[in-house]
């Protein structure tokens, strides 16, 4: 009986035993498909991504392909691009330099006019009767040195208190030019200046020690200035004279065929813009007079009165820093 129970007992443990191995190995098998499997299918095997990577590698090739086909035309466009753009810059750097250039002129005729106006516009008290006098001097330019720095520089050294003798010549008048200058070292004025018109003067005035200065080329002035006359000569000054005031100076202008006695700054009264020489001979030619000019064809306006004042001598005067001056300048130049 014993026998007959161990024999069946015997053969379950075998079997589960060989169930159990199986399993087992069954097991193992299926770990190593699946590391066989990821190794040679690591994204899968219903991966949608080749193709699409594929069609996006083609798509990307054809554009290298194009762009490499249409770079030369692209370049051209590109350097006509940028060649339109950088002349375009150049204008707007012009323009910039130009808008510049205005506003600080803007800038500093407003600071000039403001300064002006304060001055123009200063109150004054009137005093005891009889002892009132207008005003008949207008305030003086602020100098600006960027007109002729060279001349400006000149000025400093040669004036004195911003005052100077001046005078214009040529080769043509060299003799009167010697009698003005020595008979100006014989009183003793130290502030003259003689602007020379051609080289022959400007050495000449060096030889003999003579502040002297010469002008840059200018072909409207130096045309006169070679071939002209004393009046010719003469006629330039006030154009010349110009840049004098502009830099802030009161000029004596003086033609060279005058004799200098004594020193005309010590008599000089400096209350108006002008002081001048005249060549009147009595009150009325010398300080003006009522012309009457008749014409009977008029009728009762037959009769044109006209104030004639114009009887300075432009040979011999003392001319203000101002506005005014400067506009007489422009005037009668």
């Amino acid at each position: 009986m014993a026998g007959r129970r161990d024999g069946p007992l015997m053969r379950s443990n075998a079997l589960s035993s060989i169930r159990g191995s199986r399993i087992a190995g069954a097991i193992a098998i299926g770990v190593l498909l699946g590391c066989v499997s990821a190794f040679l299918f690591p994204h899968g095997f219903f991966n949608t991504d080749p193709p699409i990577q594929a069609h996006r590698v083609s798509k990307s090739s054809f554009k290298i392909a194009s762009s490499q086909c249409e770079s030369p035309e692209r370049v051209n466009m590109l350097k006509s691009d940028i060649v339109a753009l950088s002349g375009k810059n150049s204008e707007l750097k012009k323009q910039v330099r130009e808008l510049t250039e205005k506003l600080r002129l803007a800038e500093q005729g407003k600071d000039n006019a403001q300064k002006q106006f304060m001055v123009l516009g200063e109150q004054h008290k009137a005093g005891p009767f009889g002892t009132v006098k207008g005003l008949r001097t207008n305030p003086t330019v602020i100098p600006d040195e960027s007109v002729n720095p060279r001349l400006a520089k000149t000025l400093e050294e040669v004036s004195v208190q911003k005052e100077l003798i001046v005078a214009l010549a040529n080769s043509n008048v060299k003799s009167m030019l010697e009698v003005w200058f020595t008979s100006i070292k014989k009183v003793g004025i130290p502030n003259y200046l003689v602007v020379a018109l051609d080289d022959e003067i400007e050495n000449f005035c060096k030889s003999n020690d003579v502040p002297v200065y010469k002008r840059d080329p200018d072909e409207g002035i130096d045309s006169v200035a070679r071939m002209g006359g004393n009046h010719a000569v003469s006629g330039l000054k006030f154009r010349i004279l110009r840049e004098f005031l502009q830099l802030g100076y009161s000029v004596l202008l003086s033609d060279v065929d005058i004799v200098y006695l004594q020193n005309p700054f010590d008599h000089l009264y400096r209350d108006s813009d002008v002081e001048s020489m005249t060549d009147g001979h009595n009150n009325m030619t010398a300080y003006g007079y009522n012309d009457v000019f008749d014409e009977p064809a008029m009728g009762w306006a037959r009769y044109a009165h006209t104030m004639r004042i114009w009887v300075y001598n432009s040979g011999f005067f003392y001319i203000r820093p101002t506005i005014p001056s400067i506009e007489l300048l422009d005037r009668v130049a």
